[in-house]
């Protein structure tokens, strides 16, 4: 991970307590995000991909979540060791979020130009006219149509794609050095979800802010950033380029997300083919696993796999992957 990073975590652990007893949903993760690049970050519904998003921001409900080990630097300050009242001065200044759902996000009883304007008065001392002016400037960047009337509009009266640009605004606003993006798109059909990640881009380019994307979502990662993590169960599996993770994926949950990408078409000559799936399910939190984490679903897993956790080694350039195959590469089994 590079010594200039803006952004730089380091062997987190979060934990909850559950009705079946404490569970560990982030063990060990350590990411790094530089300044002006976009890091993505995938894997399946309850990774943990979130969880060390909202620990950033320090939006963890405690209890039932506790921060167990870790250090969360940016811009070489320890975010676990402010008080509440710095955080708050962070979040949303230098440090801001998209959330997945934004019906849920956007307060449902005040009109959208408010909230824009909100972060610019509590933030940078903006007068209520400077900021609405300021606020309306935004909704046009985001290209929300007929922006200064819609200054009005409450959420429930703007299409899913128009409250997502409303969340970006209401992100980018203050000019954010890190933007925190969770699932930005999911809600979205295909041609508005292309828009909002162009939009993104610009924005992006136009501010020099670092992004942290965090989606399932490859084809969105292929887009839209340069370096890639995958997350499974908790953990770090495999960090990559982009290219690279796609050209020759190491990991074998890695290699069983890309198998799961649709192909318009099938296979070349048209043949449809049934779509791949990975076997199993990922495990509870609260289940207790002696070796790698994955080796239940994969079908490379070997008696050690099942005995010891692997370690996250250096595979390449740039390159980790947190698999035993690294140290045993004849157990690879290859299929036709």
């Amino acid at each position: 991970m590079s010594d200039a990073a803006l952004l730089r975590i380091e062997a987190l652990r979060v934990s909850f307590r559950t009705p079946e007893g404490p569970g560990t949903a982030v063990d060990g993760v350590d990411l790094a995000v530089a300044a002006g690049e976009t890091l993505g970050v995938v894997g399946e519904s309850g990774c943990g991909k979130s969880v060390t998003a909202l620990a950033v921001l320090g939006l963890l409900a405690v209890p039932p979540a506790r921060i167990e080990t870790g250090t969360i630097r940016f811009d070489g300050r320890d975010l676990l060791r402010l008080g509440e009242e710095e955080r708050r001065r962070i979040r949303g200044r230098e440090i801001a979020m998209i959330f997945q759902e934004p019906m849920t996000s956007l307060n449902p009883v005040l009109p959208i130009g408010r909230q824009v304007a909100e972060p610019l008065r509590v933030h940078l001392g903006l007068t209520e006219a400077e900021a609405r002016e300021a606020a309306a400037g935004w909704l046009e960047k985001v290209k929300i149509p007929a922006a200064r009337r819609r200054l009005a509009d409450y959420p429930h009266q703007l299409s899913g794609g128009m409250r997502q640009r409303v969340m970006i605004a209401m992100a980018m606003v203050c000019r954010p050095r890190l933007l925190i993006a969770d699932e930005p798109t999911t809600a979205l059909d295909v041609t508005i979800q292309a828009q909002i990640l162009s939009l993104m881009r610009d924005l992006k380019e136009e501010t020099g802010t670092a992004l942290l994307l965090i989606t399932h979502n490859l084809g969105v990662v292929a887009q839209m950033a340069a370096r890639v993590l995958v997350m499974y169960a908790g953990q770090v599996v495999e960090e990559a380029p982009v290219a690279a993770l796609f050209e020759e994926p190491f990991h074998p949950y890695t290699q069983g997300l890309l198998r799961s990408i649709p192909v318009l078409g099938g296979r070349a000559g048209g043949a449809k083919t049934r779509l791949a799936e990975i076997p199993g399910l990922v495990p509870a939190i609260t289940e207790r696993i002696a070796g790698c984490r994955f080796a239940g679903r994969c079908p490379h897993a070997f008696a050690l796999c099942r005995e010891d956790p692997p370690a996250l080694w250096a595979i390449g350039p740039g390159r980790r992957a947190r698999c035993w195959l690294h140290l045993h590469p004849e157990r690879r089994r290859h299929h036709g």
